[in-house]
Order: C-alpha cells, then structure tokens, then sequence
C-alpha cells in the first residue's frame, strides 16, 4: 500500500500557497458526516424570523513562514448547522465583508453525504452572491429587526478579517444587547475578537465557550501536513487574554452554551451545535 504523503500540497491557484496533504486529508475529512436527520418536529411558523449567517470571503491565511494556507469556510462546520437552522423555519440570510462570494474548502466536501449535498446546491446561489455586511446592517440591527441570531461558520478562513470588522462589532453588539443567540465553532469563534474594542470592554469576558484547539494548530496540524506552517496567532490564546474561558484542549465534538453564546470545537461538533441552535432558538420564540 503507497503511504500518503503528509507535505501540504501546491495550490496552483496563487503564489506559494497549498492545500492539506494527503495524509491530513485522509485523517480529517470524510465522504460522510454524522447527520442523522432533523430532531426538530415543530419548526416555527409564525411571521419571517432570519438567521444572519457571516462567512468568510478569503480564500488565503499567510502563516508565519509566509506560506499561504488554501482554506475559507470549512463545509460540514458551514452546511451542517445552516441544514438545522432552516429545518427549524428560519430564514438564511448569507453575508460576507466584501459582497464577495463565500469561500469554501471544497476538499473537506462530505460528496457522499446526500442530505448535506443537496442542502449545499440548495444555498449554493447565497453563497455566491452573498449580501455585503455594511449593505444590511441597519437591518439587522433595526428595532424592528427580524433577525433572531447571527451565525459564523468555521474554517481558518475567519482569522482573517473578520476579528478587526467594525460592522462584525456592530453585529456583535445587537446581538449581546437584544439577547439574540450567537453561533459559531472551530475557529469562527475569531469572529468574537470583534467584540473588543478601543473603547469597551471585551463583549465575552468571563464567557465559556469551545473552540479549535491551539495544541493541534501548533502540533498536529504541521506534523501531518494540514497546514504549510504556524499561524501568526493563536485563536484560544488570543480569546483568553481578551478574559474568555476556553473549556477544551482537545478536538472531541464537544459543544457549550453560555448565556446567548453557542460554540462548538471542531467540525465534529458541527451536527450537535445546530441542534442546539434550533432548540435554543425555537425556545426562546416560544
């Protein structure tokens, strides 16, 4: 049997950039995931109620090396939360900082997994041509908004940009003054260093959450190949400097709620963070 190699493999795309190696990809992903249907009976029918969901529009994050890692939204962290969400009777409203279309990292694609594949040519025209965040913030944020809640998929595509966004901090703090639910895992959760600012205090100090593990950034990742080198910073390290609490250290499929904050740790929390999504939601509209 040939030995899959464990070096990152070339993106032709761009300078200097690559994709997962072989063996990572082997390790990692799966034609499958663990969908085994909804396990919500009575989805909410009442006047429109919408999900924001802000993904990534960068296909690229420069490690330390200056290597390029070929990433954005990682699609069973994406789609599977997204497929529970809507099952529940909400409206998907996809957004990106740019306008631009949403990256995906299609090598992670579940290809035989019906039931997300369907749901992912389903959305698939929301994903390319996405609303620009400033466009619909007055929206989101109106009075009279329709929005219960604001998702940000995971993917290493969210380290970048998204932690700086003055309209993500606009988002963020809607969502913590009018109690909406916050959802995000894996490395979405960077999307929360958006909540701390010049002039305030870190929106999710003392909060728990789970989120990707640093240890396999900085071990893992490297010896298989995940990635062609080390990020230029730590998502759990950064959060708890900010005063969050980040429960794991390990990658398990774990998920948490505190408060309005929903996370999970990995793309194997994915099935399980949007059931407790809908659940949280549907309860709170009663």
């Amino acid at each position: 049997m040939t030995e899959l190699s464990k070096q990152p493999q070339r993106d032709r795309a761009e300078h200097n950039a690559y994709f997962p190696s072989e063996y990572s990809l082997d390790a990692y992903t799966s034609p499958k995931t663990d969908f085994d249907g909804y396990k919500i009976d009575t989805p909410y029918e009442g006047p429109t109620r919408k999900i924001l969901v802000v993904a990534s529009d960068e296909r690229y994050v420069q490690m330390k090396n200056g290597k390029f890692f070929s990433t954005g939204n990682h699609p069973v962290e994406t789609l599977l939360p997204m497929m529970h969400l809507a099952h529940a009777g909400f409206d998907l409203e996809v957004a990106t900082l740019s306008g631009n279309s949403v990256k995906i990292e299609m090598w992670a694609m579940p290809e035989d997994d019906k039931p997300v594949m369907d749901f992912y040519h389903e959305i698939l025209p929301k994903f390319e041509q996405p609303h620009k965040l400033a466009d619909i913030l007055a929206a989101v944020t109106a009075e009279d908004s329709v929005y219960e809640g604001v998702f940000f998929p995971g993917g290493h595509g969210a380290l970048v940009n998204l932690p700086e966004s003055s309209d993500v901090n606009q988002v963020l703090n809607w969502a913590m003054t009018e109690k909406k639910d916050i959802i995000t895992l894996c490395h979405g959760p960077a999307a929360l260093l958006a909540g701390a600012s010049d002039d305030q205090e870190f929106l999710f100090k003392d909060f728990e959450m789970v989120v990707f593990p640093d240890a396999l950034d900085e071990g893992a990742n490297q010896e298989i190949g995940y990635m062609p080198g080390k990020l230029k910073w730590l998502l759990a390290e950064r959060l708890e400097e900010l005063g969050a609490t980040v429960l794991n250290d390990e990658m398990s499929g774990q998920v948490h709620k505190d408060r309005n904050l929903l996370t999970g740790d990995s793309p194997l929390a994915a099935n399980a963070l949007g059931i407790l999504a809908a659940d949280e939601l549907l309860k709170r509209l009663g």
